[in-house]
């Protein structure tokens, strides 16, 4: 027992000090030469810092690297050299992946935000514009009136024509940066109507009123799906409570489903029908307005 104690801890301490040579390793490839890792650290980086520029953040990527770098280093070592940490090894995993999680999570509300804000920001153009003559002046003059994230890309738009883009093109690179539908459909409808000609203050209320409708129609979508996506979390982890309550009540009550080949095909089959009812819901509940 003891020996086997021994090796176990061995081996934990000898995979942590090599998780702690891999990091500097990788730190001396990345900052000493042009290799694969470096390469992958840059894109990775960049990631970052484009991330942090379309959500208006400061700070920058190689901040945020270095920081991974660094708090997975002193796990390492206060695993090794002080004491064990329990479940360090999701510790480790949340270092990793939590910075891209966190911004990915931002920028998915704020593009919510976005289209949320995007009727009222049409509808303030084509009232600035029965005033105001100018497309650019106009969207200037609605400025003021905005809410963030809206004025933040408002704001890009106009410095981007003040340094010599046209609107049209400013406004096409505000929809790739954004890269949500109905944002892409309204500021379509502006550009179409910039091109066009005619009615444009006409042209935006009526897509500011079908833009407010869809969004209307959208809230009520995720309100009648509501109780269908707690039954499918329910649906979801169900199997996995009752396992474990079995269990608990009688160890092993599931051993014959382990050990046997009968049981390995019953529990194959039980996955694929518990995936099977997973993915039908999921497709039942993806509405499409």
């Amino acid at each position: 027992m003891k020996l086997h104690l021994d090796l176990a801890g061995s081996l934990k301490y000898g995979g942590l000090v090599l998780a702690s040579i891999g990091i500097l390793s990788a730190v001396h490839l990345v900052a000493f030469g042009d290799t694969p890792i470096s390469r992958q650290w840059a894109r990775y980086q960049n990631h970052l810092d484009r991330q942090l520029r379309l959500l208006f953040m400061s700070g920058s990527g190689k901040a945020i690297l270095t920081g991974q770098v660094t708090a997975l280093a002193l796990l390492c070592a206060v695993e090794v050299a002080v004491f064990d940490v329990p479940y360090w090894y999701v510790i480790a995993v949340l270092i990793v992946i939590g910075p891209v999680a966190y911004l990915a999570r931002e920028r998915q509300l704020r593009i919510e935000k976005l289209e949320m804000q995007v009727d009222g920001f049409i509808l303030a153009l084509a009232n600035s514009l029965k005033t105001v003559p100018s497309p650019g002046a106009a969207l200037q003059s609605v400025l003021p009136l905005l809410q963030n994230p809206t004025a933040q890309e408002i704001e890009v738009v106009i410095k981007e024509m003040r340094v010599g883009n046209t609107l049209e093109q400013s406004l096409v690179n505000m929809s790739s940066r954004i890269g949500s539908r109905t944002v892409d459909s309204a500021l379509s409808a502006v550009l179409i109507g910039l091109q066009v000609g005619g009615n444009l203050p006409q042209v935006l209320e009526t897509t500011a009123s079908t833009i407010r409708e869809m969004n209307r129609l959208e809230g009520v979508v995720r309100t009648k799906t509501s109780e269908g996506r707690a039954q499918l979390w329910v649906l979801a982890l169900f199997p996995f409570c009752i396992c474990y309550a079995f269990n608990a009540v009688q160890e092993g009550y599931f051993l014959p489903l382990q050990t046997t080949f009968v049981g390995y095909i019953i529990v194959a089959i039980a996955v694929t029908f518990w995936v099977a009812s997973i993915a039908v819901a999921i497709r039942v509940l993806r509405v499409d307005i």
